[in-house]
C-alpha cells in the first residue's frame, strides 16, 4: 500500500493538486493511509469523518432528503459527501466512502457494500463496490485500497499544471 500511496503523492503534487476525503465505515483510513507517508501536507489537505448521518448533513452537507430515500449506504449520499468535501475544503479531489463493514447488513443493503464518490471541479462519479462478507476490518481494509486507487486514477487523468 505504501507504493500506492507514494504514487497518488507524487502525481498529485506534479499536477499540484490537493486531496480531501469524507469517509463513514473506514472511519478516516484512507486519509491515514495518505498521511502516513512523509510529504503527504503538500497534497493531504483533510479529511471529515462522518460516521452518523447527522456528521454528514452538518459537514458535508448531506440532505436529510436524500438520506431518507436512499439511506446512508447509496450512490446518491455518496455523491454529495465527495461534493460536499470538495466545497468545504481547499481541494481539488475529493473521495467519499458510505458502507455497511459488518458485521451484519440485510437483503437490501448486504454487509460488505460500499458506496464510493470521487469528485472534482469538472466531475463526479459513484460506484457500488460488493466486497461480500468477509468480516469488518477486512470489508473496511478493501475499502481503503480501493479509495486509494480511485484517487490515483482520478489525479492521473488530471493534465500536467502549468
Amino acid at each position: 500500500m505504501t507504493d500506492l500511496v507514494q504514487n497518488i503523492l507524487t502525481s498529485a503534487r506534479a499536477k499540484g493538486v490537493m486531496i480531501t476525503t469524507a469517509e463513514s465505515c473506514t472511519g478516516g483510513m484512507v486519509s491515514a493511509a495518505l498521511t502516513d507517508v512523509a510529504g503527504s501536507s503538500a497534497v493531504f489537505e483533510r479529511g471529515f469523518v462522518t460516521y452518523t448521518n447527522t456528521a454528514k448533513m452538518q459537514m458535508l452537507g448531506v440532505r436529510k432528503a436524500s438520506l431518507d430515500a436512499y439511506g446512508a449506504v447509496s450512490e446518491q449520499v455518496a455523491r454529495e459527501m465527495a461534493l460536499g468535501a470538495l466545497a468545504h475544503a481547499d481541494a481539488q479531489i475529493a473521495v467519499s466512502i458510505t458502507g455497511i463493514a459488518g458485521p451484519g447488513g440485510s437483503d437490501h443493503k448486504p454487509e460488505g457494500r460500499v458506496c464510493f464518490g470521487i469528485a472534482t471541479g469538472q466531475t463526479c462519479k459513484t460506484e457500488t463496490v460488493e466486497f461480500g462478507a468477509l468480516g469488518r476490518a477486512q470489508v473496511r481494509q478493501a475499502a481503503r485500497d480501493h479509495a486509494l486507487q480511485l484517487v490515483l486514477s482520478t489525479v492521473d487523468s488530471l493534465a500536467l499544471k502549468n
